[in-house]
């Protein structure tokens, strides 16, 4: 990588959270935590942040968008966080067309194809609700493997945010990880930019 790369990050409202309100354009979010550990450790090789995450997205909306949010940014680094509203609507939306996980391998598949960066980050879908045996993580599992699966096959990194929020439910860590069950508090987005960080050091 590059000096003064350029790192972008793309998403649904976890990766979005409060970008559009700030004057940086990053929010109050993973992203923003992510940037300011790697101002304080790589001062000297400091990264260009792009945040492009919408509330509300599933893969099929980052298909749409990912000629003008992506590929026209040129980015060296482009993390994907996607996955959480694929199985959400499936939950409180019966009436629209479903993204099941066999929609969801072939199309980030293809996002992965048209891709040109020289590193993609692929992160694991979070959590809905925190407890690991509610409906919501139990209908996550397959989107989980399917982004280890895709990370393996074409050797990118991957961020086993899922992994690392079941990790700490089990533990019965001290401080609620989400807001309402999806949306991070501070911890859960701390725990997604050390989780970040960690994967990427590897």
């Amino acid at each position: 990588m590059s000096d003064h790369a350029k790192y972008l990050f793309i998403g649904d409202s976890i990766t979005e959270w409060g970008r559009f309100e700030d004057s940086e354009g990053l929010g109050d979010n993973y992203v923003r935590m992510i940037r300011d550990d790697l101002a304080i450790h790589l001062p000297y090789s400091f990264p260009e942040f792009i945040n492009r995450g919408i509330g509300g997205n599933r893969i099929t909306d980052l298909v749409e968008r990912w000629q003008t949010d992506v590929i026209a940014n040129q980015p060296d680094l482009v993390s994907i966080s996607i996955g959480i509203n694929d199985v959400w609507r499936q939950l409180d939306n019966s009436d629209m067309e479903h993204v099941y996980p066999s929609d969801y391998a072939k199309l980030y598949r293809e996002l992965i194809e048209q891709t040109r960066a020289q590193k993609i980050v692929l992160m694991e879908p979070t959590i809905i609700d925190e407890d690991p045996q509610s409906k919501g993580n139990q209908l996550l599992k397959p989107y989980v493997e399917i982004v280890n699966q895709l990370a393996d096959e074409y050797q990118l990194t991957v961020v086993p945010t899922h992994q690392a929020f079941l990790n700490y439910l089990h533990r019965s860590g001290p401080l609620p990880l989400t807001v309402d069950g999806v949306h991070m508090s501070s911890t859960g987005n701390r725990l997604m930019a050390q989780t970040w960080l960690q994967a990427l050091a590897k």
